[in-house]
């Protein structure tokens, strides 16, 4: 794992600052190559290979950068790569061996997480790519003379100080709790899409883009498999997964370890690969204890467990742990995810984490719903919303069924929008924009049935806007290297062709995930709710955080006063608007987050 930069046409950028301000992404070494007008730059944290795997790594014509792990290396070493002499182990190798030999087809057999560039010196140009679903970064600033690409929007913050703000997109992000797709919150950055591939011709600076991975084609491509052998295939791809990611390294690989079956899978599995795995599992102040649960997977497995007791000085980390991110930031689950990392860290500088199957196998409440045509019984009922008081406990069913009313009488992004993140919802109306109509058609454009289209959004928004962001920025942060095994290419090629009913049956989400689950885990644990790391966001606003809030808040001028009525936002935080709790804290919360990342540009 590393950080990756490169810098062309830029005389007056500062080399040396950019990185040190990607020094934490790969503390171990550095290094830096010129070519004409173009310098590529790497700084590495040492997993594979680790006397000869530095970078930049130049052979005959070629000079790659590379961040990420390709996890079946060896094997595309062997099936594909016989007529090359290699000088290292490292999978860098392999993977410009690749490109040199089959270009863009290479990507027909990568199986890992990454985000690379590779110069052809005799084509005089750059190859620029992000793996399937997103979860390494890359970032590339251009404008008509210059270009700048890296792993961090910080490190080309710092680099270029004057970029110019794009406020349609901080309305968008105020609106939808996330940046959409390639936008970030500066008028020439983009973030590079999941799945694509860009070629910069060094000398016009023309970019061609092109996608190589679409999830949509695999949920067109329906499996006829029964249950049973769905499930068989199902389990053979997840051991494959887990164990492509757990050997292929150099340094101790240890797991987070919830009360929730998705990360209990991955280290079950693990375990019958590697004795005595190291597994994480915290508690937090105010938080869901599920430190019980997580023991009993332990206990089964005899992992070398640990149970992180993590006390948080919110109001004095808040604004660092969120200027991480060089965008405002509304997930405040970024928060415990900050402190698990750092406390993981000192014990080991790989894990395995569960990310990506609440979206793949329908691990959330509201695919419920959809799955079961409730949502236009509600359609019928939500007459209903205007007699009915507010919810104020987030897990329960009647918050459940007041959400349901309220999303089913909508369509399109205000459907998608009020089913997951909810933040200003039916409280708040912001000014029409060419971004959230462009947000709008995108969501109205899916040709799937209702569980498909929200499975499909999810992972290219949500997954890909905030969920990979937090885990990746929230453990890189602390040099840790995050390895995500449903994230892998099989199981997202296969996932999505499984029938619906294999994911929700009834009421039950993840259906054939946990009923796989039931081979490997106690069964205290299989029945569990959804919970993630369960922040006490209203506790957090009311208490720890109050005073930090209402100092960005309250004041005429607050940069989010531009976007939404100073009268509402003051409503909302004397609390003289009718809204629930949990809502009031997430509204708030997302306005701070971005008072922070105002302030400090």
């Amino acid at each position: 794992m590393c950080a990756i930069a490169g810098v062309l046409n830029c005389d007056s950028v500062n080399l040396e600052l950019l990185k040190d301000v990607l020094h934490h992404r790969g503390p171990d070494e550095n290094g830096e190559y010129k070519y004409k007008n173009l310098t590529l730059l790497h700084t590495r944290l040492a997993i594979q290979d680790l006397s000869c795997g530095g970078q930049p790594f130049v052979h005959e014509n070629f000079v790659m950068v590379f961040n990420g792990e390709i996890y079946n290396h060896l094997e595309l070493r062997k099936d594909y790569l016989q007529e090359f002499s290699f000088k290292t182990h490292s999978d860098t190798e392999t993977l410009l061996y690749m490109y040199i030999k089959y270009r863009e087809k290479m990507f027909d057999e990568l199986d890992g997480m990454f985000a690379f560039a590779i110069l052809d010196k005799k084509s005089n140009t750059l190859f620029l790519a992000r793996d399937r679903s997103g979860k390494k970064p890359l970032y590339l600033y251009k404008n008509e003379k210059s270009l700048l690409f890296a792993s961090e929007l910080n490190a080309i913050k710092s680099v270029i100080p004057n970029l110019v703000i794009e406020e349609e997109n901080i309305s968008a992000y105020l609106r939808s709790g996330f940046f959409f797709k390639e936008k970030t919150p500066y008028r020439d950055v983009e973030n590079i899409l999941a799945g694509y591939y860009y070629k910069v011709d060094l000398s016009t600076l023309e970019i061609q883009k092109e996608q190589y991975f679409n999830i949509l084609d695999f949920y067109h491509q329906k499996s006829s498999l029964p249950f049973v052998e769905s499930q068989k295939h199902l389990d053979t791809l997840l051991h494959k997964s887990v164990k492509d990611r757990l050997l292929s390294s150099d340094l101790e690989v240890g797991a987070f370890l919830s009360g929730g079956i998705d990360s209990s899978l991955v280290v079950a599995i693990a375990s019958e690969y590697r004795e005595k795995i190291k597994t994480f599992t915290v508690r937090f102040d105010g938080a869901y204890d599920e430190s019980s649960l997580a023991r009993l997977t332990a206990q089964k497995y005899g992992t070398q467990h640990y149970e992180l007791e993590i006390s948080m000085n919110l109001k004095e980390d808040i604004e660092k742990i969120l200027l991480n991110y060089g965008m405002p930031f509304m997930d405040s689950s970024a928060v415990p995810s900050y402190y698990v990392s750092a406390e993981a860290k000192k014990y080991v500088t790989v894990i395995l984490n569960g990310d990506g199957a609440d979206e793949l196998f329908g691990g959330y409440r509201r695919y419920v719903p959809a799955k079961n045509g409730w949502i236009s019984i509600a359609k019928k009922l939500s007459f209903l919303l205007a007699l009915l008081p507010q919810p104020h406990k987030k897990k329960s069913i009647y918050n459940f069924a007041y959400r349901l009313l309220s999303m089913s009488s909508k369509e399109g992004l205000d459907f998608y929008l009020s089913a997951t993140v909810d933040i200003f919802e039916d409280s708040y109306k912001f000014e029409a924009s060419t971004l959230l109509e462009r947000m709008d058609t995108y969501v109205r454009s899916m040709n799937l049935n209702p569980l498909s289209t929200m499975l499909y959004l999810d992972f290219n928004m949500l997954l890909f806007s905030d969920l990979l962001v937090k885990m990746d920025i929230a453990t890189m942060a602390h040099s840790l290297e995050g390895r995500s095994p449903f994230l892998s290419k099989s199981m997202l090629e296969f996932v999505p062709t499984i029938q619906n009913d294999y994911k929700i049956k009834g009421s039950t989400t993840k259906y054939i995930l946990r009923d796989l689950a039931k081979k490997y885990l106690p069964s205290e644990l299989i029945t569990q709710p959804k919970r993630g790391f369960e922040v006490p966001l209203k506790s957090w606003v009311e208490k720890d955080l109050k005073e930090n809030i209402f100092e960005k808040l309250e004041k005429k001028e607050s940069y989010s006063s531009h976007f939404i009525k100073n009268s509402f936002i003051q409503d909302v935080l004397h609390k003289k608007i009718n809204i629930s709790e949990e809502k009031r804290a997430k509204m708030l919360w997302t306005m701070y987050a971005l008072e922070v990342w105002k302030d400090n540009q």
